[in-house]
């Protein structure tokens, strides 16, 4: 894949050694990608321990801690960005908020936590995203959004979150056409069910057959897609909700 080096990337969510977010980050940053990362509830040595091994594959990183359920969040990370390492061309909107509910439990509380996380942290990170990058005169950019298969086949016990990420999609499609004129491209990764930090056995047991590959989704394999799409090659995708879930079987 092509990239051009020393480009920035700013990944939100990289909390925990076997998250996504972390995954991605290192993925970017083996390929000459100076990292940003946003965390939130996670163990300060661990968070000093990942930058310098993100450092280590001799590109710059720099992080924020920040509660992405702030209104004001997408300017205070963008504003950090920017003074500590410049303005970043790839953007990947990975943090997600996720609360079991179903019918019974879904109320007005539990619906703005996951609104104020998934949808609108993500959604003025972009459009705001998008305005600076105008001004900075760069020539392409990269918006990578996270989805969940919702447009695939019902989540049930997840009402809340399923019609913040759904809400996603519609967004990406949308941004897309709005931002093509700019050299921006707008996407989301659907990665499927995925072995990071919220599996148990007893999940991983339940999932295993229906993966025809024989195996469970890893974070290395979300931030693979991830990395395709950051890359030159995919400058002519944009407007799309790529389904990289490893054959998995919804039936």
């Amino acid at each position: 894949m092509i990239y051009n080096k020393n480009k920035i990337a700013l990944i939100t969510g990289a909390s925990s050694q076997r998250d996504i977010g972390a995954a991605i980050c290192r993925n970017l940053a083996s390929r000459g990608i100076h990292i940003f990362f946003t965390h939130w509830n996670s163990d300060p040595f661990w968070i000093e321990e990942f930058q310098k091994e993100i450092m280590d594959m001799g590109v710059l990183c720099e992080n924020l801690k920040i509660d992405l359920s702030n209104a004001n969040a997408a300017f205070i990370i963008l504003d950090s960005i920017e003074n500590k390492m410049g303005f970043p061309s790839i953007l990947v909107n990975n943090a997600a908020h996720s609360k079991s509910d179903g019918y019974l439990e879904l109320d007005a509380q539990i619906m703005d936590e996951h609104y104020a996380v998934n949808m609108r942290s993500t959604f003025l990170l972009s459009v705001e995203f998008a305005r600076r990058f105008k001004k900075q005169g760069l020539d392409t950019g990269r918006i990578i959004n996270m989805t969940s298969g919702q447009d695939l086949g019902p989540m049930p016990g997840e009402l809340a979150y399923v019609a913040t990420k759904g809400a996603i999609s519609a967004f990406t499609r949308s941004l897309s056409q709005e931002l093509a004129p700019l050299g921006i491209t707008v996407n989301a990764v659907n990665p499927g069910p995925t072995d990071s930090t919220w599996m148990t056995d007893e999940i991983r047991e339940y999932l295993l057959p229906k993966f025809p590959m024989g195996r469970i989704g890893s974070p290395e394999d979300v931030a693979r897609t991830i990395a395709f799409i950051a890359s030159d090659d995919a400058k002519w995708i944009t407007g799309q909700i790529i389904n990289s879930e490893g054959g998995f079987i919804r039936n």
